[in-house]
């Protein structure tokens, strides 16, 4: 992310196109209006290259560096959904990335501790989060381990497609939360993931639903170095 200072302004011109953009995803489906309102408060185009400012708006993901994206609005808004959190829960993103999803969880009033396996995101990023007044709790590390030290979470997403539900996050979800991932489905289609929704329902007890399919950048493991 290589952002002009000149790109950090926030225009009306930037209000109109991100009102038009909420406008299509209420249209696509999303019906939480918490959720929209978050994103109507986070410039989108203050997480992207200037390469790809003027697209910010569009529901497109793009590159960000390091074999990374920022995802979909709609992804964003339809992942942030299914959460149903309230204002006040602790939640768990696994991928940092761009930051502009862990924004939008800083929106809805959330406590967010987040995750990223790349160190040049994870430099770039979380001093980025801070300057712009986004107070997340930023890590690197392997996500597939999760955070354990601040567990249990209310809510975990996961912002890359993961090849199954690692344990691990499974422990550290509350009872009554909901883990939300993409989950690799060779009958999607190669690329492409199922989003699926993991309750926890008591101790031992968990349910799953699925809600569409999503393509994803790999869940990536840590490399030496990094902290669980």
């Amino acid at each position: 992310m290589s952002t002009t200072a000149a790109n950090l302004s926030d225009t009306y011109r930037h209000k109109g196109l991100r009102r038009a953009l909420l406008q299509k995803l209420r249209e696509m489906g999303i019906a939480d209006e918490r959720v929209l309102d978050a994103m109507d408060r986070v410039p989108r185009h203050h997480f992207m290259d200037d390469a790809f400012v003027h697209f910010a708006y569009d529901n497109k993901a793009f590159r960000i560096g390091a074999g990374q994206t920022i995802s979909h609005p709609y992804t964003v808004a339809r992942q942030t959904e299914l959460l149903g959190l309230e204002p006040g829960a602790k939640v768990l993103e696994i991928g940092t990335g761009s930051g502009y999803q862990c924004a939008v969880l800083v929106a809805m009033g959330f406590k967010v501790h987040s995750i990223e396996r790349q160190k040049a995101l994870f430099d770039r990023t979380t001093p980025f989060l801070k300057q712009q007044g986004y107070r997340a709790h930023c890590y690197y590390g392997d996500g597939y381990k999760g955070k354990p030290a601040f567990a249990p979470f209310d809510g975990i997403l996961v912002t890359c497609g993961a090849p199954r539900i690692p344990e691990a996050l499974l422990g550290q979800l509350a009872v009554g939360g909901r883990l939300i991932i993409p989950l690799d489905d060779p009958e999607a289609g190669e690329g492409k993931q199922t989003m699926t929704e993991v309750r926890r329902m008591d101790e031992e007890t968990f349910t799953r639903r699925t809600h569409g399919t999503f393509a994803f950048v790999p869940m990536l493991a840590a490399r030496s170095g990094a902290q669980g």
